[in-house]
Formats: structure tokens, sequence, C-alpha cells
């Protein structure tokens, strides 16, 4: 029997610019239209069909591929967001940064809410919800976050704020720009001790 011969540094090596150029592809046409098929995610990377299915045995295997390497880069973005100094403040600083990427993503989080089951998609997200929990249990032990609901809890709230926000943007009544504005006040309202509590 043949001896089974590894490939070659320049075989792993185009592997894997294939593979990046597949999820360049991925991100780019399913922020564009979360319905993107196979076929145009291998056109717009410059590979054929049968390369993608090389690298990802299914469009779901892809669309996760895709999802954690756009939510991958956008974690190195907000490892360089200021969370220092008074913990509201901080907050908003970190909306304002996290906004633009649930923005950027939003056709491609439908993509995978589309194909992947909702734990999947939460433990995809939990290196910036670990960010947002350190954050709020800073602002609890301060005193200016509330601490009769679970931290869990206000993380959820604020992550359901975003796509709410992305929802009123594709529906027409909110703009991009005015967001941000409007998740951190309601956010910081719902997080406040002075909130009516249950």
């Amino acid at each position: 029997m043949a001896a089974i011969r590894e490939k070659s540094p320049a075989k792993r090596a185009d592997a894997q610019r294939s593979i990046e150029a597949i999820l360049d592809g991925a991100i780019r046409c399913l922020s564009r239209n979360p319905e993107a098929s196979v076929s145009e995610i291998a056109k717009t990377a410059g590979v054929g069909r049968v390369t993608v299915y090389g690298h990802f045995p299914n469009r779901a295997d892809l669309v996760e591929a895709a999802l954690t390497r756009a939510i991958d880069d956008g974690h190195a973005g907000l490892e360089a967001v200021d969370l220092s100094g008074d913990p509201r403040d901080a907050l908003a600083r970190l909306v304002d940064s996290s906004w633009q990427l649930v923005n950027q993503s939003r056709s491609l989080l439908i993509a995978a809410q589309d194909v992947l089951p909702p734990g999947k998609i939460r433990e995809l997200h939990a290196g910036p919800a670990n960010r947002v929990e350190r954050l709020i249990e800073r602002g609890r032990d301060e005193g200016v976050f509330r601490t009769d609901l679970p931290t869990t809890w206000l993380v959820g709230v604020l992550h359901s704020i975003m796509h709410s926000a992305a929802d009123e943007i594709t529906a027409g009544r909110l703009t991009p720009d005015e967001a941000a504005g409007y998740i951190t006040a309601t956010v910081l309202a719902a997080f406040s001790p002075g909130a009516l509590r249950p």
C-alpha cells in the first residue's frame, strides 16, 4: 500500500488562500443577500463550486465559517475600544462600535439564522458577549447599572435592541446614522438603577 503523502507547504498555502478567498466572497455575498447561493459565492471568490465544496461540504458549513470569520474580525476591532472610566460612557462607546458591526453583518446573521441552531449562534458570539458582561458587572459594582436583574439578561437586552434597530432600518423607520444614539439611550435607561423594578 502506497504511503500517504502530506501536502507540500506550497499546496497547503494554496489551499489556505483558496479558503480565504471563499470566506471573503461568502461575507460579501451574504452581507448583500442572505439567500446567496454557493454558485454566487464561488463566482465572487473566483473559484469553482467544486473547490468551495472541497473545503465546505455544505452551505451551512460555509455560512458558519463566514459568520465566525466576520465575528473574529469584529472582535479584533472591538478590542481597541476604550472601556475605562465611567461604565455608562464606556457602554456608549462600545454600542457605537458594536452597532457598526451589527449593521454591516445583519444580512449575514439572517443567513446564519436560516441554517444554524440558536445555540450555535450564541456560542459564536461568546467573545463579544463576554466583553459586554464584564463591563456591565463593573457598572453594577460601581452602582451605575441595576443589580435586580441578571447580567446575562441585560446582555440579551442589549443584543435584542441592536437587532431591533437593524429591523427598523430594514423597514425604513430608522436610519443607520440615528441607530447608535437610539440604542444607547434605550439601553442606558433600561440599565439604570432607577429604572422601574419588576
